[in-house]
């Protein structure tokens, strides 16, 4: 150790450090488990939820069915993502994991968002996906990758990405998160679909752009 550092300083920094970097995920549970539930009656408030009572929970709070099924594609995005986060699979609550199917139409998109509470993982059951994640400022650098059947991708928590299918049949994929409920933000929906709306001016001078066309935007997502 450098002459003139006391140990101290050394301890309150490694101290300072590992809090920052636990505080990038979901705490770690002190219990067994705890399930979900939305009354609070003979609950405990965790983390967001209510924690069912032990003596009642059963195999079925830890079960979801329903991901063997395709989600509907037929819309502007060409799209449908069936998210099993702590709403539907109440056992999650406080564990750090969801997962999520990802169904994509031929050209269609799962457009540029963010999960600010969770890191993804994600694997290709069926088709080819272009994805990509793009750092944060200054470099705003663009990472990007073909993924064909079985490949793997990570998305860092809080990092804008997408998933784009550039093939000519239906892709899947399932992704995981290190989250029970990773949170979800759009970024066309948030920007041009607040409610309520952003100041246009605000907008016309961040993008750089007409107001019309900001009109234009905001008009699509109403």
């Amino acid at each position: 150790m450098e002459k003139g550092v006391p140990m101290c300083l050394v301890t309150v920094l490694l101290f300072a450090l590992t809090c920052s970097l636990a505080s990038a995920s979901d705490p770690s549970p002190l219990q067994d488990f705890c399930v979900a539930i939305n009354s609070s009656t003979s609950a405990v408030f965790v983390n967001g939820k209510f924690c069912k009572d032990p003596k009642i929970v059963t195999a079925d709070d830890f079960f979801f069915s329903g991901l063997q099924i395709p989600g509907n594609t037929a819309n502007r995005l060409g799209s449908n993502v069936t998210r099993v986060n702590v709403d539907l699979l109440p056992g999650l609550n406080t564990l750090g994991i969801s997962f999520a199917r990802v169904d994509i139409a031929p050209y269609g998109v799962n457009p540029p968002h963010l999960h600010p509470l969770g890191t993804e993982i994600t694997m290709v059951a069926e088709g080819t996906l272009y994805v990509g994640f793009v750092t944060s400022d200054p470099d705003n650098r663009l990472f990007t990758k073909v993924l064909n059947k079985g490949d793997v991708f990570v998305f860092p928590i809080g990092h804008i990405h997408f998933q784009f299918n550039v093939g000519k049949t239906n892709a899947v994929a399932f992704a995981g998160f290190s989250s029970h409920n990773p949170g979800l933000i759009t970024i066309a929906d948030a920007v041009f679909g607040s409610n309520p709306p952003i100041n246009p001016d605000v907008l016309t001078k961040a993008f750089q752009v007409d107001k019309n066309v900001i009109n234009y935007l905001e008009q699509q997502f109403k």
